[in-house]
């Protein structure tokens, strides 16, 4: 990877991390002297970036609900406790679910 685009890339992970907009980044880089071609390309690569960090974390939220709606079921199956089973069943159900929209949100929302 060439040391210009090194260079792009933290600053695009800047970028994200301050939390500048699409309008910003544009004025920055057009008050800096770039082309109008290599500012669509730095927008496109910081949308990239953006989302996938924003999948990242929808994932792990998939994941996270996933487990607990796996651990409510097993747990209500069982049911090692039976004046808790409805705070398993419904509660852990509930809370799983939550999860899991919250992933699927974070996935598929533009």
């Amino acid at each position: 990877m060439s040391n210009a685009a090194t260079l792009h890339v933290e600053v695009i992970r800047k970028w994200i991390t301050e939390k500048w907009d699409i309008n910003q980044i544009e004025t920055s880089l057009k008050s800096s002297g770039n082309s109008e071609e290599s500012i669509q390309l730095l927008v496109k690569e910081f949308k990239k970036e953006k989302q996938a960090k924003r999948n990242t974390a929808g994932f792990l939220y998939l994941g996270t609900g996933a487990f607990i709606g796996f651990i409510s079921c097993l747990v209500s199956l069982i049911n090692p406790v039976p004046e808790l089973l409805n705070w398993f069943l419904y509660g852990l159900t509930s809370i799983a679910i939550v999860f899991l929209g919250l992933g699927l949100y974070m996935i598929f929302e533009d």
